[in-house]
């Protein structure tokens, strides 16, 4: 199969864990060793990674420098891409040292007039506690917004419309490359009136971008690998269950956070629509099993009706 494989950032960089770059380099080795158990299980990938801790971490060291030459999200989710791809394809190399590998940095068009701008909602950087969140919201000017116990700093994540790298990405696909792309969502990008593009200022949601790229390349599956086991109802209270396999049209009753699960969920419901064919959801170290069907969540067109599962009892 042709699956294409969304790493989330904090699978990448884990929650409250100090921000350095050994820490990432670690968590990018375990990465690898999953992402090349699949390819060993046959399958073609596409791997796409979450930014959102290294974008954030990247806007605070430009925000540091005392000439205040600060650069725009897009440019610096352009240089998180390269920083991550970077080191994903170096272990991925290691790990599958016959294999081609490729890392592309990738433009993804946005809505100039996305409310989204408005109203923004995907969290970046590092975690604070309320008090430290308000304190820097007002000397900075951010937004900010709870994320689970602690605080984040929150910017513009528009829908993602077009990736304009797709076909490129496809043309290396065809002939075995292993391709690392769309990191951080792509860099967003809107068109001119006389249709030139340019940079604006807004992270794009890993996961949806990463469905749009799955469309465009017709791939047979959409994995999305982040930090929890399952998608669950009621996450974080005494009734929390773990969903199994369930339709888009099930999946879409439910309430989902904005900042964590929700995008994954709507992601899901997407691929799963447009193509008739799975998406699924669970976390990094059960990548085989959920591709399996054996672990995680499965959003599946032809799933004849949700099954879930008590917390005790998740994959």
């Amino acid at each position: 199969m042709l699956i294409v494989v969304a790493l989330g950032g904090n699978a990448l960089l884990r929650r409250g864990e100090p921000m350095t770059a050994g820490n990432q380099r670690a968590n990018i080795v375990r990465a690898a060793a999953v992402l090349a158990n699949l390819v060993d299980a046959g399958h073609s990938i596409v791997v796409t990674h979450g930014n959102g801790p290294q974008v954030g971490l990247l806007a605070l060291q430009a925000a540091a420098t005392s000439d205040g030459g600060t650069f725009p999200l897009d440019v610096l989710g352009a240089e998180s891409a390269g920083m991550i791809g970077y080191v994903i394809e170096q272990e991925l190399g290691n790990l599958l040292k016959e294999r081609l590998f490729a890392t592309l940095l990738t433009q993804v068009k946005v809505d100039p007039q996305d409310p989204a701008f408005a109203h923004p909602t995907k969290p970046i950087g590092p975690v604070y506690d309320e008090a430290t969140a308000r304190t820097l919201a007002s000397e900075r000017g951010w937004q900010i917004a709870p994320d689970g116990d602690k605080w984040r700093r929150v910017v513009p994540s528009p829908k993602p419309l077009v990736i304009l790298e797709a076909s490129v990405i496809s043309f290396l696909v065809e002939r075995g490359v292993i391709v690392i792309c769309t990191g951080g969502g792509g860099v967003p990008v809107i068109a001119r009136d006389d249709g030139s593009l340019c940079g604006v200022e807004a992270v794009i949601d890993k996961d949806l971008a990463s469905s749009l790229l799955a469309r465009q390349l017709k791939a047979d599956m959409l994995l999305m690998l982040t930090d929890v086991d399952a998608v669950y109802v009621d996450y974080g209270t005494a009734a929390a269950r773990a969903l199994r396999r369930v339709t888009p049209k099930e999946l879409s009753g439910q309430n989902f956070p904005a900042g964590s699960m929700g995008p994954k969920v709507s992601a899901a419901i997407e691929f799963a629509e447009a193509t008739g064919k799975p998406t699924a959801i669970g976390k990094l170290d059960d990548a085989v099993e959920i591709v399996r069907g054996e672990r995680g969540t499965w959003v599946d067109a032809g799933a004849p009706e949700a099954r879930c599962a008590d917390q005790s009892n998740a994959p």
